[in-house]
């Protein structure tokens, strides 16, 4: 009992990467809120504390939630369609959108279990799963647990997936890049105003990191769309333009919004999001909508229309044959 007790300490808390000493206090510098720490203080991310002239990890290996699911949940749908995916979460967030889904975890402490990289690594392989998926909650501030993580991944033929809100500083990010598969990057509106008021954030850093990741790994695109906030026609082509200029193939998912922690605004109207879809579509070659019941998400060829990927009660592909359409030829973006 007392090892076990000396392991879940040492396990909770490790140095932090990404810092650097300023007088007698620290600057993180992991995402773009760089807080700069008294002795005691902890970061706007809750998970990093100035402890005797260190930064330490103190999230590290608490894991919140974990499960197994169908890859698309995260949702990636050009990555391996139809797997299951281990999935894990810990404990908050670096961001304060008053619209949080999983707020209950990352805006509010919770019960945890302590979780070794080696053990978390282990469940995947005894569960056939595809990999591992650090999700619910915000991944990047669980820097160090999911760097040492992925780098086990990595020994095992384990792909890593990251669900993430895209805050964080470039340094961090292509460090981790090398062991990262893919990311779902959740960009939360396209103005400014949006990320400052309503997340606490910042659209350009996450711009940034977008447009760093797509160099280098598989990613996919969510947007919550929330009426009267972030669902202008003109908001979504620009998102859209962007996005095509990174990379036309990049999935966008436009999800419906229901109200859910501080904000109570009614459901986003489906017609909505089938009209935004219409926009994007004029730029992107796949575009899904997300948390519609009965919503058509199949990948059809976009220059043939043949059917690709089945999306009914069972994830099929049915039109693809070495990533390219078997009707016309074109190259499908689809990891397999």
């Amino acid at each position: 009992m007392a090892v076990a007790k000396a392991l879940e300490g040492v396990l909770k808390m490790r140095e932090a990467l990404f810092y650097s000493r300023e007088g007698d206090k620290i600057r993180c510098s992991l995402c773009p809120h760089e807080c700069l720490l008294s002795e005691g203080k902890v970061g706007l991310c809750r998970q990093r504390r100035h402890v005797h002239g260190r930064l330490m990890a103190e999230g590290y290996a608490r894991v919140s939630s974990i499960a197994m699911d169908p890859i698309e949940k995260k949702p990636l749908y050009h990555f391996y369609p139809g797997s299951f995916i281990l999935s894990v979460g810990g404990l908050w967030c670096n961001l304060r959108c008053s619209f949080c889904q999983n707020w209950h975890i990352s805006q509010r402490e919770q019960s945890t279990a302590v979780m070794a990289p080696e053990k978390l690594v282990e469940l995947a392989v005894e569960h056939d799963s595809v990999g591992i998926a650090f999700t619910y909650n915000e991944p990047f501030i669980w820097y160090e647990y999911i760097l040492d993580t992925a780098q086990l991944c990595k020994q095992r033929d384990l792909k890593v997936v990251l669900v993430t809100n895209g805050f964080v500083q470039v340094k961090p990010l292509e460090d981790l890049l090398p062991y990262v598969d893919a990311f779902n990057i959740d960009v939360k509106a396209f103005n400014e105003r949006f990320y400052r008021e309503i997340c606490g954030g910042d659209l350009s850093a996450v711009k940034r990191v977008v447009e760093r990741a797509a160099a280098k790994v598989h990613i996919e695109v969510t947007t919550l769309i929330i009426g009267g906030l972030n669902d202008d026609k003109a908001e979504i082509e620009g998102l859209a333009r962007w996005l095509s200029e990174v990379d036309r193939n990049i999935p966008l998912h436009l999800s419906r919004y229901y109200p859910n922690y501080r904000m109570q605004l009614p459901p986003t109207p489906v017609t909505t999001l089938y009209e935004l879809r219409d926009v994007a579509r004029e730029y992107l070659d796949y575009v899904y909508i997300g948390n519609v019941m009965g919503a058509d998400n199949n990948t059809y060829c976009p220059k043939c229309g043949q059917k690709v990927v089945d999306r009914g009660y069972a994830i099929k592909v049915t039109g693809m044959k070495a990533q390219r359409c078997i009707n016309c030829g074109t190259p499908i973006p689809i990891v397999m």
